[in-house]
């Protein structure tokens, strides 16, 4: 119902930036709330950032907050994660998710995922 393709990952050294995109298709994008997961080897999926479809309400979590920004573009039905000063503990791989819901909050319901894409950040 729902295909969402992420890119932008790669291997970078501590403080270099980079910027991850998500493409959407098959749904109204312009109703769904959108956000950004990581996961690194042997841990559990992180909360990074959401974008709600109703105001563009932006939530962050802790360890990402004030380096890293989400926004949306509802024309070209795609969302992306600016990724500044990163760290090697931002090392992850990173998963665009969408939700029907209107709430950023972490704790709301992710139906819809893509494949994951790749971020590396050495010392």
């Amino acid at each position: 119902q729902v295909q969402l393709v992420e890119s932008g990952g790669g291997l970078v050294q501590a403080g270099a930036s980079l910027r991850l995109s998500c493409a959407a298709s098959g749904s109204t994008f312009s109703r769904l709330t959108m956000g950004w997961f990581r996961q690194a080897p042997g841990k559990e999926r992180e909360f990074v950032a959401t974008i709600t479809y109703i105001d563009g309400d932006k939530y962050y979590g802790d360890s990402v907050k004030g380096r890293f920004t989400i926004s949306r573009d509802n024309a070209n039905m795609s969302l992306t994660l600016q990724m500044n000063n990163l760290k090697p503990e931002d090392t992850a791989i990173y998963y665009c998710a969408a939700s029907k819901l209107n709430s950023g909050r972490p704790t709301t319901p992710y139906h819809y995922w893509g494949q994951g894409t790749q971020v590396t950040v050495s010392s």
